[in-house]
């Protein structure tokens, strides 16, 4: 069984900057895919950014059209810990943030894929 817990959300300005962060506990974290997920009011939950680690050295990154080149998500093995850079943020990045782990390596995507959620945080960009 795996916990999650998120944080760093907040209000920020259009523009500004959040780095959001999600620690685990239980389970091996390393053998984890984690993703990040956003619900924003009254829209589906849709997927943001997933890591996985695919060697002792390497790891896959996928991101959402929608953030890339603005996102990067990153991963602390050690620290247990996965983290969210969100930069050159919008107001349509307006949403509550969960962070999801998997033990599949496929379907990175797919909410369905991933059994273990956090309780989520709020992310509020201003215009």
């Amino acid at each position: 069984q795996v916990q999650l817990v998120e944080s760093g959300g907040g209000l920020v300005q259009a523009g500004g900057s959040l780095r959001l962060s999600c620690a685990a506990s239980g389970g091996t974290f390393s053998s984890y895919a984690m993703g990040w997920f956003r619900q924003a009011p009254g829209k589906e939950r849709e997927f943001v950014a997933a890591i996985a680690v695919i060697s002792w050295s390497g790891v896959r990154t996928h991101y959402a059209d929608s953030v890339k080149g603005r996102f990067t998500i990153s991963r602390d093995n050690a620290k247990k810990t996965v983290y969210l850079q969100m930069n050159s943020l919008k107001s349509e990045d307006t949403a509550v943030y969960y962070c999801a782990a998997t033990p599949l390596v496929v379907g990175f995507q797919d909410s369905a894929q991933y059994p273990y959620w956090g309780q989520g945080t709020q992310v509020t960009v201003s215009s």
